[in-house]
């Protein structure tokens, strides 16, 4: 008789999305691309739009650590997403495709943005993900600081000074996600 062993689940890897303009400057570019660094050099997944701007510059960034970046397009189209994207998931949703995005990641980290991540934001705050924000890029990363959205519970955003505060943060979250009694 053939015993077939039921395999060990591994722990699914931590996931991030990162939301921000599809239109950026060099700056916050860079930023989004030292963003991609550091999620990957932890092992964390990161989830974007899949398209141009920050999305592209994290995917870059994770890509070059040799981490995992997943584009949720708005489209039907696989090609439209940025080359990084190494796990591609065309839609066909438009904008609503925004909820998707925003709830993929255990945390959600704002880099800049206008109304597209706007619409990411009150989803993540709706559904109690994580908000932290880099400041200094302008957009809506820059206006909300540690401001609620309205009353819900369970529901916080953190405005961080520097990538490295940044990470301090996500370090804290994954350590928290780690412990049993959280």
């Amino acid at each position: 008789m053939n015993v077939v062993s039921t395999p060990t689940p591994t722990p699914r890897p931590f996931q991030v999305t990162l939301i921000g303009s599809s239109y950026a400057g060099p700056e916050t570019c860079a930023a989004a691309e030292a963003i991609g660094e550091l999620l990957a050099e932890h092992g964390i997944t990161l989830v974007t739009g899949g398209g141009g701007g920050v999305m592209a510059a994290a995917a870059r960034g994770a890509a070059r650590r040799g981490g995992l970046a997943v584009g949720i397009l708005p489209g039907t189209d696989a090609a439209a997403a940025n080359p990084w994207c190494g796990v591609v998931i065309p839609t066909g949703l438009g904008h609503a495709r925004n909820a998707l995005t925003a709830l993929a990641g255990d945390a959600v980290i704002v880099l800049g943005g206008a109304a597209g991540t706007l619409s990411e934001i009150a989803f993540a705050w709706m559904h109690g993900r994580p908000i932290l924000t880099l400041a200094g890029h302008g957009g809506w990363a820059d206006r909300i600081g540690e401001m609620p959205i309205d009353d819900r519970e369970g529901s916080w955003i953190v405005p961080c000074a520097s990538i490295q505060e940044l990470e301090a943060r996500l370090l804290e979250l994954l350590a928290r996600r780690d412990d049993p009694r959280r």
